[in-house]
């Protein structure tokens, strides 16, 4: 495979690839220099400067919701900073006024973050249908023939967690708007390495983390609200920065902010924040559409070499179905085989029967052959 230089000067950025071959960012990510960099300055500024530096922290802050609202295509007013793809979720299912006999769809199997959320409005005598996948697959057509009266939302996972399958969220979207569904998208298992575009997909609802393909710490994430539906949707917990004017605090009144910022509960996660623009930042100077064509190569040469060696890849292969995630079925003992690549320091994902693959840009045709060689050793 043609190593690409581009992609290898930023290779040096990340000092993970000195101790291992890191091939696990559908799981949590290592980070970059520059986010180190971002963290670490950030902090002398916490033991240097104190409060005196808040206004260049709140600053940065508006900065990188234009960052995030520029990845997926939406607008800053429309993002929200919470902890996780979870919470976010949450905040919208407990967030939309349900009534009675209401439904909500989602696949199955898919990742706890898309159903628990869901399933806990059954309080609210809100019904979960699920409808089936195939393979880690699903189409349009299975769930038309799975809907149900009373069906409000639609909920995804832009890409599955196991087998890497991409959905097809145009065509989603299409369908939730004829039918008059909310829909709602986590984006976890994309963002970062699949361009997103909520405006083209009519995606009312979207939640990510920012630890796995993004490529930042763990316990921040972002939430988009579509201006499109905001009206309906109001936050079950509320705090001193759900309203306007949020800084006076001896004006005491009800007033929640017109837009997604009303999710934004209290004082904000300043490091993780500012370490998110930071990798928002590199992975827009490398190209959302670069990234996804360079992992898709890499994991091309996977795909053959597995071939090759017999053993039967499960991720979805076919035009518009694959993502990031490569995942395969060993021939035997797939336990085993975790803790022999995991002694050769090869950062993988056990998933069930399956070892879960999942390169990101900057890595190379050597770290694949590297974790080429380490299974043929354990095949021997």
């Amino acid at each position: 495979m043609k190593t690409l230089n581009r992609f290898d000067s930023y290779r040096a950025e990340f000092p993970i690839t000195e101790n291992f071959t890191f091939l696990n960012h559908a799981a949590v990510s290592p980070i970059s220099l520059r986010v180190e960099k971002t963290m670490a300055s950030l902090f002398e500024e916490f033991s240097h400067c104190g409060l005196a530096c808040y206004e260049k922290w709140a600053k940065r802050i508006d900065e990188v919701r234009e960052l995030f609202a520029t990845l997926i295509h939406g607008s800053s007013d429309e993002i929200a900073f919470l902890g996780n793809t979870s919470e976010g979720l949450s905040a919208i299912a407990s967030g939309i006024k349900w009534k009675a006999g209401d439904g909500v769809m989602v696949p199955r199997q898919d990742f706890p973050a898309n159903i628990y959320p869901w399933m806990n409005l059954i309080k609210r005598d809100v019904r979960v249908h699920f409808y089936e996948r195939r393979e880690g697959r699903f189409v349009v057509e299975s769930i038309k023939k799975s809907l149900r009266p009373g069906t409000r939302l639609l909920s995804v996972s832009s890409v599955d967690f196991a087998t890497g399958f991409l959905c097809d969220l145009e065509a989603l979207g299409d369908f939730c708007r004829r039918n008059e569904l909310l829909f709602c998208v986590d984006a976890i298992q994309s963002l970062g390495i699949i361009p997103m575009d909520v405006k083209k997909y009519g995606v009312h609802f979207l939640a990510s983390g920012a630890h796995k393909w993004l490529l930042s710490p763990m316990g921040c994430g972002g939430l988009f609200i579509s201006k499109d539906i905001n009206h309906i949707v109001h936050p079950e917990k509320v705090g001193w920065k759900s309203v306007i004017d949020d800084e006076d605090f001896f004006k005491i009144h009800f007033e929640l902010k017109p837009n997604a910022l009303r999710f934004e509960t209290g004082t904000m996660n300043v490091p993780g924040i500012h370490a998110l623009g930071s990798a928002l930042e590199l992975l827009m100077e490398v190209g959302i559409e670069e990234i996804f064509r360079r992992v898709l190569l890499l994991n091309d040469h996977l795909y053959r070499s597995l071939g090759d060696l017999n053993l039967k890849v499960v991720s979805p292969w076919g035009w518009g179905e694959r993502s990031g995630i490569l995942s395969f079925i060993p021939n035997s003992a797939p336990d085993a085989l975790f803790r022999h690549l995991k002694a050769h320091q090869i950062s993988v994902s056990l998933r069930g029967n399956m070892i879960r693959l999942s390169p990101h840009f900057y890595n190379n045709a050597e770290d694949i052959n590297r974790f080429l060689e380490v299974l043929d050793s354990y095949s021997r």
